[in-house]
């Protein structure tokens, strides 16, 4: 099995992308703009949903935590991308918690100032629910992959994805940007932590990867391409 082209944890199109100028315009001029200090909480899983946000700049994590303490990590969202706007549209809860990874800039957009954007604006509407529905689609494969897949595929296509996505050339290899921890990683593939530090020890053993305080280098992403294989 090959890695799938479709991003794991990123959007392929942000929803500002996926606007016309106009569109665009009209929905940021709604908020106001808010600026986010590192490992900041933008929004609390089990709140009531009060706005959505648009982010500018910077990325945020989305993690979604169970009774038991676990955390899966479920997205990772920067520039262009929309948050808050299933719970908005639907009135419920939030469903998880969005918190920054580094600095990020933001549009805050009050409920239901945004509802009757949708309404006004009929082709943003249909932009956002073909987001939710590539979200969706997203969502499933992830949960296809879980059981199709053993922990050292997935988390090996994961790196992979994120090399892609998150990932700056440099001497050693490619070296991620997310600053993703074990525990979050492991949150990804839904793995233990220490499974996740068991198998990145292995990756490490063989110089397919490098890790220290800066951060993952992947070495060797042909090898990390067969194991993700399968092989």
């Amino acid at each position: 099995m090959t890695p799938s082209r479709a991003s794991r944890l990123d959007d392929q199109v942000p929803f500002l992308a996926r606007l016309e100028h106009q569109e665009r315009v009209a929905l940021l001029e709604l908020g106001r703009p808010m600026k986010y200090s590192p490992r900041s909480v933008l929004v609390h899983q089990d709140e009531p949903s009060t706005h959505v946000m648009v982010i500018l700049s910077g990325w945020t994590k989305v993690i979604h935590s169970a009774a038991n303490g676990y955390e899966a990590l479920l997205a990772l969202r920067g520039p262009g991308d929309i948050v808050g706007e299933a719970s908005a549209v639907s009135g419920r809860s939030r469903s998880a918690t969005v918190a920054a990874l580094g600095k990020v800039e933001a549009v805050t957009i009050e409920r239901g100032r945004f509802l009757d954007h949708l309404v006004e604006f009929p082709a943003t509407a249909l932009q956002l629910l073909s987001l939710i529905g590539d979200r969706t689609q997203a969502s499933d494969r992830r949960r296809v992959e879980q059981g199709a897949l053993g922990v050292r595929e997935r988390l090996s296509l994961l790196i992979l994805e994120l090399s892609r996505t998150h990932g700056v050339q440099d001497a050693e290899g490619v070296r991620l940007t997310t600053g993703l921890s074990q525990h979050e990683l492991a949150g990804a593939v839904g793995a233990s932590r220490e499974a996740v530090a068991r198998l990145l020890k292995e990756l490490r053993d063989r110089d397919i990867v490098r890790t220290s305080r800066r951060g993952l280098v992947i070495v060797r992403p042909d090898l990390l391409r067969r194991i993700g294989g399968g092989e």
